[in-house]
């Protein structure tokens, strides 16, 4: 087996294996059975057990503590009635749960009905993971109970069959309830070997079985009749429909699917997982796509498959005018499908009326609970951070964000943000757009009794917020040991950007809204009982050219000890803010519990008060009103210090809004659980209706956002002398060397400085071979010879030591540029300059042979007193000190190098021109894992894009004017001969090439800028093929199409990790996506080709494309534009579409074998083995543009680019994310795992 074909032998098996790829199989369910602890039901057809639930659970709006097992495959929530009633009729009369009703028997002891209670964290954790799974935006799932409800082997009552039960076809399912304080959920699983039968006979007739959930029958209000409640059908009347329930998902994992069920105080609707992650061909419905020019407008049954169909019935006798009616506006009904469209009965929405919710009662004034907190503000503390005076706007302008209108009033001018952006005029930033905050930490701390303090400064401060959902990160490096345990408490150290960026509910804005981000914050923590006190002071300094918010903290106090290894967890809490003049106070007391390393818990509290200052502008004659006092609210906080990294974590989810108590809103823009991209706002709409809106910058559906690269799209949007740098939902216009801006802060203007001519290469010394050029200040230079050459330094001569007598007399000397080699004569051994008669006892190497049989042929027939040399016009081999060839040989007199093998052959295409040396790779080992150690004969790749590319035996570079190929100044980077280079990646922090080789197998890396050849990986390889570059984690990650299996390992090659080695059979191109933490893989198996998708700690593994591949050989992505694309050698397309498998369009077709792809900008660039070249496509015009055909006709294989700076991201790993091992990046977080040799350190968990 080869690279191109697999063995025949394994095709018919694949092909068996292909058509049950990710279905869930029946050892993938939940453990049941008595070894579980299950308890039976009883056998019979129609057997009911009563429940009494150790836990409430919630179903519609209703809770309960008793339910009802049946073996017709449903959970009761009151007595079920008899058969006849329900069988055949969904919805039910009465409240009930339908995994798989029909008329179902257990008699003949081979079918059983399991159940059990449990709150085994292992299986809680399994609950978890389902929930999160199909609700990726809800980070509040914490059940602490489930239900488990095993139908095995249950045959259908009255089915036809030989009388001893073995002929017939038998059904296999599961039901798990999980409750938590405030919500329930169903998980539903139907593995696919589990469903054997679709029907079941009812009343002499077929009738299908059904999966739903129905509340029963509801009285009316004010009158004896009632009607059918709402109710939510899984499956519909049509058979096909059961068929896809272990076909299907809502959850992401095929044959599971979700549902929220019930929640407390307040019930809006069942609501199904939101992850269908399967293609239109599978029979997943797909959403309508909105009219253009109009943002899509959100339902909250938001990514609904074909089943479930949330339905409801016409009403039985409407007994309430349509003024009191409840609908849907039709803007929201239009967006989708219309088997998703949700309609209530009109005695059903009214099921809350005025007498059962009484109007609001207005909220006392507010008094201050005791303990009354008294600030006191300092005399000394700086409230004028900056200051607006009486110039006007025509002056000023600049002085205002970018995203901002300056305007004139009476006494000066004020500057506010644009419609689409917060923040005061003088910061202003996106709505919905995530920030950061970065800065520096410095203190003065005693911990405990200790009478001497911990001191530390420059500590880096880094937090990132999820702006529409008030979530916030922060992470502080290098804080002591001694310190780091103690300052756990201490949440709010970083948690300012938390109220700064807070989820806003209505009427109430955060920090950021109403001062921006320039402003003083002075806090006092005092802990109790020991009474100590610690100061922080904080100096906000506004948003920096990189759209950061920047600030310094200053710590000064004393603190009560934590003991190392000892956790803390900080209840949730609510903090007031009151707003003055210039001024903002806030106080709160806070409880946390320290877990020690003994197992003993301790509660402790501490008070906390501070005092914001700032400065508004004074001119506005018209100043807002803003809320006096506000609550803030902050709960799900987590606190972690990294003692092997000293690294300290603080998360949170933050609220704004007010003090006074009420029913939650339940808008999920409110709420934060509304699925919008993290570069997204949620608009809200009437009751729980929103819509999604990209940020000022993006673009998309506001589902998923992408960026808008304004740099290409108005080329004129910078000044001519300037540099536009495209930035996440932004630029930056930047002046070009020798220019700076004007005033006005967009003209570049010449200014006059000193230019490094050595530097910038614009000197006129010798080549840098023969010379070397000095800055000495100014624009002033001096240029000098290198040692073994003579001259000004403008020319410069070899000098011949040769002629100067330098090597012994019984040797003979080798000139060459800048140097000599002495080589004693035969009879003579020692290292030239020195000589000494005898032979050495190794046997001498070919080149040493081949050297002195030119030195004797030289010297025949002439007898001379100088040391023999040979002819000018000679070449003579160069060796080691092995006496093995140099893999770089050299004709001193025509100043011609060259590659060659181990035995001295030349490797064809390797000569360079006068002055150059190539990189050659020793063929006599493998480098060993060390360096890379930069060569001095080497010249470094010359500054800019390059387009990098394998050919069997090395890897080539092209030069990119642009988009343009510079192929005139195309050349071999690395020569590799008798190998097969493969894969090409690039690392853009360390400017190192990476690659694979099938030959040996191994995966090596070496530096654009010259040195050593480091191998990383060397065994347990077969035919690595992919490989790809996380920049920010520093990790790799490689296929190989013989063990079948995707690898992951950090960037030396150390703590390698199997993520993948199932359901893969020719894994080929892989890339990475470093700011989302997701990796993108093509299995090229041609009885099912298919592109996938997971996080980068292998979790979420999807399939993004099955229908319409052949060949998918290449595969890239493109982190601008947010487009995935591939090279079809088997459909012979390049096609792309979105991450999540949309929009999906052909760029180019009738192409021949393309085997790689890179995307750069507006053009992809890929290879192709017929053509034997490399091709460049332009995407916005869908043509072929150009092509690159290499000196050295051959295969072309891996291409990549080197760009010049590296993509900006949010790096979730840094500093290891304090992880043991290998951490692994996932959206929006990372996981710590360990690598697959463990040795016995190492520490896996979930953040």
């Amino acid at each position: 087996m080869d690279l191109h074909q697999r063995g025949w032998l394994g095709w018919s098996t694949l092909f068996v294996i292909a058509l049950s790829v990710n279905s869930l199989s029946k050892r993938d369910m939940f453990d049941y059975g008595e070894q579980a602890g299950d308890q039976l039901l009883e056998q019979g057809t129609d057997r009911t057990q009563e429940v009494l639930l150790n836990q409430s659970m919630f179903f519609f709006d209703g809770e309960y503590t008793t339910v009802y097992i049946n073996t017709n495959g449903f959970l009761a929530v009151e007595e079920p009635k008899v058969e006849s009633e329900y069988l055949g009729k969904m919805p039910a009369s009465f409240g009930m749960i339908a995994a798989l009703l029909g008329d179902l028997d257990n008699s003949d002891g081979v079918g059983k009905v399991y159940y059990r209670q449990d709150s085994r964290p292992s299986v809680l954790l399994r609950t978890t993971d389902h929930i999160s799974q199909a609700f990726p935006q809800d980070d509040e799932i914490k059940p602490t109970h489930a239900l488990i409800i095993t139908w095995e082997n249950v045959a259908a009552h009255g089915a036809p069959g030989r009388g001893d039960g073995l002929d017939r076809k038998r059904n296999t399912f599961q039901l798990v309830v999980a409750s938590m304080a405030s919500a329930s959920y169903a998980i539903l699983l139907y593995p696919r070997e589990g469903l054997q039968y679709i029907s079941t006979p009812v009343a002499g007739q077929s009738e299908p079985v059904h999966a739903g959930f129905s509340q029963g029958l509801l009285q009316a209000w004010f009158s004896w009749s009632s009607s059918q409640g709402p109710y939510y059908r899984i499956t519909t009347d049509d058979e096909a429909s059961v068929r896809q329930l272990s076909e299907e998902t809502n959850s992401g994992r095929r044959g599971v699917w979700v549902y929220e069920i019930g929640t407390f105080p307040f019930f809006s609707s069942i609501t199904p997982g939101q992850v269908t992650n399967l293609s239109p061909a599978e029979g997943v419905a797909v959403g309508q796509t909105p009219e253009p020019g109009l943002p899509p407008t959100v339902h909250p049954v938001h990514y609904q498959p074909r089943y479930p169909v949330p339905s409801y019935p016409e009403p039985l006798q409407p007994s309430y005018p349509e003024t009191v009616q409840t609908s849907y506006p039709e803007t929201v009904q239009t967006s989708y499908p219309e088997t998703v469209q949700t309609t209530y009965p009109e005695t059903v929405q009214t099921s809350y009326p005025e007498p059962v919710q009484p109007a609001q009662p207005q909220p006392p004034r507010y008094q201050p609970q005791t303990p009354q907190v008294v600030l006191d503000v300092d005399d000394d503390l700086d409230v004028d951070v900056f200051a607006y005076n009486s110039e006007t706007c025509a002056s000023n302008r600049q002085k205002c964000s970018s995203f901002a209108d300056c305007k004139d009033y009476t006494n000066g001018y004020c500057c506010h943000c644009r419609p689409g952006f917060y923040g005061n005029g003088k910061d202003c930033v996106a709505e919905g757009k995530p920030q950061r905050m970065n800065g520096k930490v410095k203190g003065r701390v005693f911990v405990g009794n200790s009478p001497s303090p911990l001191e530390f400064s420059n500590n880096d401060l880094h937090s990132y917020v999820v702006a529409n959902d008030g979530r916030a990160y922060v992470a502080i490096s290098t804080i002591p040991a001694g310190l780091g345990p103690s300052l756990q408490p201490l949440s709010s150290l970083g948690g300012v950007i938390g109220w700064a960026f807070a989820l806003e509910q209505p009427g109430y804005e955060n920090g950021f809204s109403v001062i921006g981000g320039v402003f003083s914050r002075q806090a006092e923590v005092t802990f109790l009982p020991g009474n100590e006190r610690l100061t922080i002071k904080q100096e906000f300094k506004g948003i920096d050219e990189h759209d950061h918010l920047v600030v310094s903290t200053e710590l000064e106090g004393r603190v009560p000890e934590v003991p190392s290894d000892s956790t803390v967890q900080i209840d949730p809490y609510k903090e007031i803010y009151q707003y003055g003049s210039n001024l903002i106070t806030s106080s709160s007391s806070r409880d946390y519990t320290v877990s020690l390393p003994d197992g003993s818990v301790q509660t402790k509290t501490y008070q906390w008060r501070q005092t914001i200052t700032y400065q508004s502008c004074p001119n506005d004659e018209a100043v807002r009103a803003v809320q006096p006092t506000q609550q803030l609210s902050v709960d799900q906080i987590f606190v972690m210090y990294d003692s092997g990294n000293q690294l300290i974590r603080y998360a949170m989810s933050n609220k704004i809004g007010s003090i006074h108590s009420g029913p939650p809103e339940q808008n999920p823009c409110f709420t934060g659980r509304h699925g919008c991209d993290t570069n997204a706002a949620c608009r809200p709409g009437e009751g729980i209706q929103f819509t999604c809106e990209c940020s000022t910058g993006f673009t998309g559906d506001g589902r998923q956002c992408y960026d808008i690269d304004e740099c290409r799209e108005t080329p004129e949007i910078c000044d001519s002398h300037a540099i536009c740098n495209n930035q996440p939902g932004t630029f930056r216009c930047e002046c070009v060397d020798g220019f700076q801006f004007a005033s006005d802060g967009e003209t570049c203007v010449e200014v006059d400085r000193p230019i490094d001519h050595c530097q910038s290469g614009t000197n006129n010394c010798d080549i840098p071979e023969r010379a070397l050029c000095s800055y000495t200040g100014a624009s002033a230079y001096v240029c000098s010879c290198l040692s073994g050459f003579v001259g000004d330094g403008y020319t410069c001569q070899d000098i011949d030591e040769c002629e100067q007598g330098r090597c012994h007399r019984d040797a003979v000397c080798y000139n060459s540029q800048g140097s000599f080699t002495c080589q004693c004569r035969p009879g003579f051994h020692g290292d030239g300059l020195q000589c000494a008669p005898g032979s050495p006892e190794l046997e001498k190497k070919q080149c040493e042979r081949d050297r002195e049989s030119i030195q004797v042929s030289s010297n025949t027939g002439s007898f001379s007193f100088f040391h023999p040399r040979p002819a000018v016009s000679q070449y003579v081999p160069t060796c080691d000190q092995h006496g093995a060839y140099e893999p770089t040989q050299c004709h001193g007199s025509i100043g011609q190098c060259w590659c060659v093998d181990g035995n001295g052959q030349e490797i064809p295409n390797t000569r360079t021109g006068a002055g150059q040396r190539p990189l050659c790779i020793d063929q006599g080992v493998i480098p060993p894992p060390i360096g890379p150690t930069t060569r001095p004969d080497v010249s470094p790749v010359a500054p800019g894009t390059h387009l990098l590319f394998a050919q069997s035996g090395k890897i080539e570079h092209i030069p990119l004017d642009g988009y343009s190929m510079n192929k005139g100044e195309a050349k071999a980077l690395l020569y590799l001969p008798d190998r097969v280079a493969i894969a090409v990646a690039y690392d853009c922090v360390e400017k190192m090439v990476y690659w694979t080789d099938i030959t040996g197998p191994s995966i090596s890396k070496a530096s654009l800028e010259g040195g050593d050849i480091i191998s990383l990986v060397t065994t347990d390889l077969e035919s690595p093929e992919g490989l790809a570059i996380d920049y920010l984690a520093r990790l790799m990650f490689w296929t190989d199409s013989m063990k079948d299996r995707i690898e992951v390992a950090k960037l030396d090659g150390s703590q390698r990790r199997v993520l993948f080695d199932t359901d893969l059979v020719n894994p080929r191109p892989i890339v990475a996506d470093p700011s989302y933490g997701r990796l993108y893989w093509a299995d090229w198996n041609r009885d099912g080709p298919k592109i996938e998708m997971s996080n980068m700690d292998g979790t979420d593994r999807t399939v993004l494309v099955k229908d319409d591949l052949g060949l998918p050989n290449g595969l890239t992505y493109d982190p601008e534009s947010q487009q995935l694309c591939w090279a079809d050698a088997g459909t012979r397309k390049v096609q792309c579409m979105d991450p999540n498998g949309r929009n999906r369009r052909t760029i180019v077709e009738g192409i021949q074998y393309p085997f790689a792809i890179v995307s750069h900008g507006r053009n992809l660039y890929y290879t192709d083995w017929r053509r034997e070249a490399v091709v460049a496509v332009d995407r916005t015009t869908d043509r072929e543009t150009d092509e690159f055909l290499p000196q050295k006709r051959s295969r072309v294989y891996g291409i990549a680019t080197t760009p010049t700076q590296c993509p900006q991201a949010y790096n979730y790993c840094s500093n290891n994310g304090g992880c043991s091992h290998l951490c692994l990046p996932r959206r929006g977080s990372f996981t710590c795992r360990c690598p697959d040799a463990v040795d016995g350190s190492c520490v896996e968990r979930n953040l």
